[in-house]
């Protein structure tokens, strides 16, 4: 089992920035992939960025490409997601995922572990 906790949300002004981060606690030996994805109200969830659990690849959602950044400490087993220029549009509840095949996905079903989520809130 792996346990994924995030933290980091909050209420954040127009071309702000925050920093998420998602602790990974358990058999975290057997993560091969860390994703965000984020889900407003009344939307399905949606990807947002991926990266390999030795932090040598990552990938992005077209949307946030350029504004996001996913990296991991792997001291910590954390992966964060730093989030800058943020948009209203951005504003959603952000999950934490993690995949044990190796893949890096856009794919929810993909990913066999979730947190709990962290909202995060831009006010324009």
């Amino acid at each position: 089992q792996v346990q994924l906790v995030e933290s980091g949300g909050g209420l954040v002004q127009a071309g702000g920035s925050l920093r998420l981060s998602c602790a990974a606690s358990g058999l975290t030996s057997s993560i091969t992939t860390m994703g965000w994805f984020r889900q407003a109200p009344g939307k399905e969830r949606g990807y947002v960025a991926a990266i390999d659990w030795g932090g040598a690849s990552t990938h992005y959602a077209d949307s946030v490409k350029g504004r996001f950044t996913i990296s991991r400490d792997s001291a910590k087993n954390t992966v964060y997601l730093q989030m800058k220029n943020l948009k209203p549009e951005d504003a959603a509840v952000y999950y934490c995922a993690a995949g044990l095949r190796p893949l890096i996905t856009f794919l929810t079903y993909e990913y066999d572990y979730w947190g709990q989520g962290t909202q995060v809130t831009v006010s324009s």
